[in-house]
């Protein structure tokens, strides 16, 4: 769609003023220049909310302060600290991309947008912040907080989740782009759709840009934009875990393949088309095998996890089991209470971990 050339003009002038003058959100990583800090922060934040992932950042941070010293660490130790954010495939794309920069490139960060770009889990939008956020270069970033403000702003109407509307959302950013100070820029215009913006409730009267912003004048459009042309499927699957104890010990598991969760560590898993009881779960294997009644198991309690695509519901049980009834147990390890707290598990596992005191 065409952009009058003096709205454009005002956009970018207001929201750079708006940066040097009121905005006043503080974040550890906004000042910084160093490319591995400014990488690590931008993982951290794909899908995930700036103040939930203050915490991790600080952790990981104090943790590897180099990038050498991120790729020199065990997978363990990394997805422990990560554990909670959620979306594992971020933390596995991370430790990758660390060791090969430390192995492959000496250490030293990429420095041009294609390179970075071409760093594994790195996106259009990461590579533009990092190429802007560390090296100044002339790249608009292009996330949710960027598509809300320019629709809202301009009126624009394409949908944000299709090719064609990703490129004319990409396309206006550069237009607008203050390539004097891209960092400001950038930084500037998802502050001001994380803070006043909002997806709902936006602050439009504390708003530098309210005089020439499109939605500003039609209520409904506030709410309806940006468009999205797409509804997520959501499936909802059905978690069983059996929390098998011998004395002191657990027995665990770490997933693998290419399902949620890989490389995070559960109780043994029985997955069905619905949600089970202790009736349902004995005629299984391998509760069945090992002569289980449907009264030796303790029901725990019950956890829902929203993904972005599906739910997970868990239902949580335990059963003490005898040395002879150890022997069905392969590809998994018996842990002892005291040594759980340091291997890393889905979000769900740990709040009934710590809700029932496993953790020590």
């Amino acid at each position: 769609m065409e952009v009058n050339k003096a709205q454009k003009q005002y956009f970018t002038q207001k929201l750079m003023q708006w940066h040097a003058q009121d905005n006043d959100r503080s974040l550890p990583w906004k000042e910084e220049t160093d490319p591995y800090k400014i990488w690590l922060s931008e993982v951290i934040l794909q899908q995930t909310r700036a103040e939930q992932g203050l915490p991790y950042y600080l952790s990981f941070t104090e943790a590897y302060p180099t990038i050498q010293e991120m790729a020199e660490a065990s997978d363990e130790d990394v997805y422990r600290i990560w554990q909670g954010l959620g979306y594992y495939n971020r933390c596995r794309n991370m430790l990758a991309t660390a060791r090969y920069v430390s192995n492959e490139l000496k250490g030293v960060f990429p420095n041009t947008y294609d390179d970075i770009l071409a760093l594994k889990g790195v996106g259009p939008y990461t590579a533009a912040a990092i190429a802007s956020f560390a090296y100044g270069l002339p790249h608009a970033v292009v996330d949710g907080n960027v598509y809300r403000v320019l629709s809202r702003y301009f009126g624009i109407d394409t949908a944000i989740d299709t090719t064609v509307g990703k490129k004319e959302f990409t396309d206006l950013a550069n237009e607008l782009l203050d390539t004097r100070d891209s960092a400001g820029y950038n930084q500037a215009i998802m502050d001001i759709g994380a803070t006043v913006c909002k997806p709902a409730a936006p602050l439009c009267n504390d708003c530098p840009l309210q005089k020439k912003c499109v939605a500003y004048t039609n209520e409904e459009l506030i709410k309806l934009l940006p468009v999205k042309s797409k509804k997520v499927k959501v499936a909802t699957r059905y978690f069983h875990y059996i929390i098998f104890m011998h004395n002191n010990s657990i027995w665990i598991h770490q997933r693998t393949g290419k399902d949620i969760w890989s490389g995070l560590y559960e109780p043994y898993l029985i997955e069905h088309t619905s949600e089970l009881d202790r009736k349902d779960l004995v005629k299984l294997k391998p509760l069945n095998e090992m002569v289980i009644s449907k009264n030796d198991l303790e029901f725990e309690g019950e956890l829902s996890q929203r993904l972005t695509h599906r739910i997970i519901k868990s239902r949580f049980f335990s059963v003490k089991v005898s040395a002879e009834q150890k022997r069905y147990f392969t590809g998994g390890k018996w842990v002892k209470k005291a040594e759980l707290q340091k291997l890393a598990y889905p979000k769900t596992i740990v709040s009934l971990f710590e809700k029932k005191s496993y953790f020590y």
